[in-house]
Formats: C-alpha cells, structure tokens, sequence
C-alpha cells in the first residue's frame, strides 16, 4: 500500500503518513485539522469541498492524496495574509454573500481561482466559471457581486 508523507499546503511543507488512497479532503480535515473545506456531496456534485491546486479548483473530496504529489494546495485556511484577508473574502463579507456559509469557502476559492486567471470578468463569465458551485441558500446574485467587487479593488490595488 503507497503511502503518503508530504503535502504543500498553504505554502508550508507538511509531514505525514497517510494511504495515498485517502481522499484529499478528508487528510486535510482529519490530519491536518484545517476543517474550512467542508464535506458537501462527497460526489463532487457541490463544490463545498474546493481547493486550489496550484492554482486551479478541485473537489478535494474525489481527488486522491496520492495524485496531489508536491504540487501547491491552497485551503480558505491559507488566504489571509498578514491579518488581512483575501480581496474575495472581504467582498463577500462586504456583499453579505453567504447565509449558512457552508459553501462558502469553495465559492470563494473557486472565485480566487477565477480572478487570478481572468482579472475583468464579465458577469457571463463569473456565472459561467461559478456554476459546479452549489448554494442551497441561494445566494448567487450576491457571489456574483462579492466577484465582481473583489475584481474592482484587486484592480485598484494593482494601480
């Protein structure tokens, strides 16, 4: 049985031993404590359970352990930076853009994804790009203004 000892994750080298078939989501929840990413579906119908892999969202709750290797896990644990948290995160606080908010941590990481890859997105972009995310409150005219207003002040950061 393959086994896995380290994971980049949040930009810090972790140590541990786990089966490289175990679910990404649940060595980040039960091994690494880092319990933002949340258990939707665990069919990756819902998009509660994304990360970013170097960059890119994944279900974390289909994708095998084993198949990250050393490549760049970020969790919603790992945005904040410096007390200050990320523009996304922010704007969907700012837009009240959440009511359970159990989906809330794999929107905004989808969205972080989103803006780093298409900093002006349209609105037909962002509903398009956003849709595997499931908000059972149905929020989504609000997520789709939280991306919109975290794409402006990204963009007035920049400047």
């Amino acid at each position: 049985m393959a086994r896995v000892t380290h994971l980049n994750v949040n930009g810090v080298e972790r140590t541990l031993d786990v089966d490289a078939e175990a679910t990404l989501l649940s060595v980040l929840r039960d091994q690494l404590d880092l319990t933002g990413t949340k258990y939707g579906c665990g069919e990756g119908q819902c998009a509660a359970c994304t990360v970013l892999i170097d960059g890119y969202p994944r279900h974390s709750c289909r994708t095998r352990v084993g198949d990250v290797g050393q490549r760049k896990i970020t969790t919603i644990e790992g945005l904040e930076k410096n007390g200050e948290l990320h523009p996304v995160q922010q704007a969907f606080i700012d837009v009240d853009a959440m009511q359970c908010a159990y989906c809330t941590s794999g929107m905004i990481l989808g969205a972080v994804s989103l803006l780093d890859h298409n900093a002006s997105p349209s609105h037909a972009e962002i509903v398009e790009y956003m849709n595997p995310h499931l908000c059972r409150c149905g929020t989504y005219q609000r997520i789709t203004e939280a991306i919109s207003l975290a794409s402006k002040r990204i963009k007035e950061k920049a400047s």
